[in-house]
């Protein structure tokens, strides 16, 4: 069964097969399963559009972490100071193609991962980049949060030769969140007042 997917972020309707749908005789339709991707996607949408508000971060664990080449985010207010602050660099943001596999990795985990390409202009330019979107969830809340760009595993002590060289990166992307987190003030709300 096709169904039509509308996706907020872009303009365009993209027609996907779902395996959650299972059609049998007489075109009788009924959903069988939901994936806890088709749940949380809008949200995650929201995030990478720059139109989140506060509910689209009740999917995150409260000691949830969010981690790409730049920043790394410890909590839901530090992930929120984090996508808060897209609207601020980018004149937009989306992401307007995407592909998600889900797999359980033991009762109550998941690992989710989203292929897909993102769009940004900052300074009248247009930037498409290629992205992996690595969510591990458990017990139906994200507890970590991973963007690889251009799907190139984040550079820390674990993955490059020198361990020294990966701990400075680390730290780097700490400290890169922690003035943004001061500059967005503490991951307030920005619809809350």
């Amino acid at each position: 069964m096709n169904k039509q997917h509308n996706n907020p972020s872009s303009d365009k309707t993209e027609s996907v097969t779902d395996p959650a749908w299972e059609c049998e005789g007489k075109g009788a339709c009924e959903l069988k399963q939901r994936r806890f991707a088709d749940t949380i996607m809008p949200h995650i949408l929201n995030l990478y559009g720059s139109c989140a508000k506060a509910n689209d971060f009740d999917m995150y664990a409260p000691n949830a972490t969010f981690e790409d080449p730049l920043t790394h985010a410890h909590g839901v207010k530090q992930i929120k100071s984090a996508f808060y602050s897209l609207s601020k660099v980018f004149g937009e943001s989306k992401i307007v193609e995407y592909h998600i596999q889900e797999s359980e990795i033991a009762p109550g985990k998941k690992e989710i991962l989203i292929d897909n390409k993102q769009h940004y202009k900052i300074f009248g330019r247009n930037i498409d980049m290629i992205s992996l979107i690595k969510l591990h969830v458990e017990n139906g809340k994200i507890v970590r949060h991973e963007d690889w760009w251009d799907k190139k595993p984040l550079r820390n002590r674990d993955t490059v030769n020198f361990p020294l060289v990966g701990r400075a990166m680390e730290m780097g992307r700490r400290g890169l969140m922690l003035a943004t987190h001061a500059m967005m003030g503490f991951g307030k709300d920005p619809d809350s007042h």
